[in-house]
């Protein structure tokens, strides 16, 4: 495959590439020395699952694999304990390090599901391993190397600042720490959400700095543009708990595929263009004629890739049978009514189904009311949305999400 063809390739997927002459100039080196690029995707263990937002960088990672080059992953164990304020509109609230510790453990062994993880393609580190070691004059002299002026550029800074929204000093430090990553691993490529354009840019920053002789010593940036969640409305987000886990457990594919049906039809065209190859002219003219089709045909192949066709067969079965045999129709109105525990009638009064608790607890006693075809009986029953949920009451269906 040529260098052009390479670099369109990832056109499709990535929204900037900076500097794409730089990049073209590193994979032409790589090719003609024999030594592998070095490509750096960083992640904070802040929830235990990797999600489908996170597999649109890490699928352009694997391509970068199977032109046998290496990818980078480090796991900010370290930059946990301070907090990514990319796209925040308010300080991240803190993590113990016993929770950042278990959920690191989970994010290694999902990694599998997209990488080849291979010791000559993969590489996983922990950030704790150099910046734990920094001092407080190792700190306040990263600091130094950048001014507040250059920090609230960043735009989320800037818009908090201007709105009078409290920017945290230990915030300021973040894109440093995350920069000196791209220092302590050498990295040759950056990958990231376009949301962390300005952390990646302050590691090829920095490693300019470092080694001012060498004119490709600072990394490419490559930035993706942001998968929006469940909701159809923000970026998929492990805090915001709108999001397709790799692995989501308790469900597995099952859950996966409900979710992907749960989807807006809107955002059909992007979910195809970011997570998989199918050519765009195509995918537009089956979403514009069979829209159901187009969200079945992105679950299987999206539960295909994670975990196998056989596992995505019996998803789409077990689908049909719970929801389509039963008589649920397709389309239904949709609320978002977080994570729960929830009793039953107040679920149904935010679901617009009761216009009170006292008529969902009666409605309950009657027998009139299901979840996910099953019925219930008891109006003191707790759910938990861990999954995209359908109520019913009488011949009226809502969707409930996280």
């Amino acid at each position: 495959m040529t260098i052009d063809e390479q670099l369109s390739i990832l056109a499709r997927r990535a929204e900037r590439i900076l500097p794409e002459a730089d990049l073209r100039k590193k994979l032409e080196r790589s090719a003609k020395t024999g030594k592998p690029l070095r490509i750096k995707l960083g992640m904070d263990p802040t929830a235990p699952d990797v999600h489908l937002g996170h597999a649109v960088s890490l699928g352009i990672v694997r391509q970068f694999q199977e032109w046998g080059h290496k990818a980078v992953i480090i796991i900010g164990d370290y930059t946990a304990r301070v907090g990514d304020p990319s796209g925040r509109n308010k300080t991240r609230p803190p993590l113990t390090g016993e929770e950042i510790d278990a959920n690191a453990k989970t994010y290694v062994a999902q990694l599998g599901k997209v990488l080849l993880t291979d010791a000559a393609h993969l590489e996983v580190r922990f950030n704790g391993e150099w910046l734990g070691k920094m001092g407080l004059v190792d700190i306040i002299k990263l600091a130094s190397r950048k001014t507040v002026a250059q920090v609230l550029t960043r735009e989320d800074f800037a818009k908090r600042y201007a709105e009078g929204t409290d920017v945290r000093l230990h915030e300021i430090l973040y894109p440093l720490l995350q920069g000196w990553d791209s220092v302590a691993i050498n990295a040759d490529v950056e990958m990231g959400g376009s949301d962390q354009l300005f952390n990646n840019m302050v590691g090829r920053e920095f490693q300019q700095e470092e080694t001012p002789d060498d004119p490709l010593a600072g990394q490419v940036v490559i930035v993706t543009p942001l998968l929006v969640g469940l909701d159809g409305v923000k970026k998929m987000s492990k805090s915001l708990k709108n999001y397709v886990g790799l692995t989501d457990p308790p469900s597995g594919p099952t859950g996966i595929f409900g979710k992907i049906m749960s989807l807006p039809d809107s955002l059909m065209e992007s979910y195809y263009q970011l997570l998989t190859t199918n050519p765009l002219d195509e995918v537009r003219s089956l979403i514009a004629s069979k829209p159901r089709d187009a969200k079945v045909g992105l679950a299987k192949q999206i539960i295909s890739w994670l975990h196998s066709p056989e596992a995505a067969d019996r998803a789409e079965a077990e689908f049909i049978q719970q929801f389509v045999k039963g008589g649920v129709p397709d389309e239904m109105p949709e609320f978002q009514v977080g994570p729960g525990p929830h009793k039953i009638a107040p679920l149904l009064v935010l679901a617009k189904l009761a216009t009170s608790n006292g008529e969902g607890v009666r409605k309950v006693k009657e027998g009139a009311v299901s979840v996910n075809g099953e019925k219930v009986t008891d109006f003191q029953r707790e759910l938990t949305i861990a999954e995209p949920a359908v109520l019913k009451l009488g011949r009226r269906y809502a969707r409930v999400t996280a």
